[in-house]
């Protein structure tokens, strides 16, 4: 029989309670998840690639079922036939998201019609966390513990100190 391998692509910068919430979901759908790292060159990262993979293996250390971290820099769909997958996960937290998620599961599909998206939604306790916010609460000295673990806003507060806080 077939495993089902899915990829949960994203740049996990840092990887936040919903990323989180997705994993264990996602986890639960496939024989095996691959959590693909990477850079998107449109966003800022706080941390390397090595440190985000460092981050989220820890974090998904007691989570059931076999997960893979590795990292990729590629186009999707390519580290995705690479990795053997057949599905791709994506969470959802909000409308612009799905119109977001829809457009590159719609070019994806494009590219490899024998991979399929696989959208969850977010629990709406984590809808409104994004990785993007969390940054920026940080570096404005707002308290994050909220969206992340505690090793997580250790590591953040720690980059903060490092980069200087903003408005101070």
């Amino acid at each position: 029989m077939k495993r089902r391998i899915g990829v949960y692509p994203g740049t996990f910068d840092p990887i936040t309670l919903g990323h989180m919430d997705i994993i264990r979901r996602g986890a639960k759908l496939v024989d095996r998840l691959v959590i693909g790292v990477t850079t998107n060159p449109s966003k800022n990262p706080m941390f390397s690639v090595e440190e985000r993979m460092a981050m989220v293996r820890r974090e998904v250390e007691g989570i059931e079922g076999e997960i893979h971290v590795v990292s990729f820099d590629s186009l999707l769909m390519d580290f995705a036939t690479r990795e053997g997958a057949s599905i791709i996960v994506r969470g959802l937290r909000a409308v612009a998201d799905f119109e977001y998620e829809y457009q590159m599961a719609g070019m994806n599909q494009q590219l490899n019609n024998t991979i399929e998206t696989v959208f969850l939604m977010a629990d709406v306790a984590l809808q409104p966390i994004a990785s993007r916010l969390v940054k920026e609460i940080a570096l404005f000295g707002g308290d994050i513990g909220k969206f992340v673990t505690p090793a997580v806003r250790a590591e953040v507060d720690a980059r903060v100190a490092e980069i200087g806080r903003k408005g101070s």
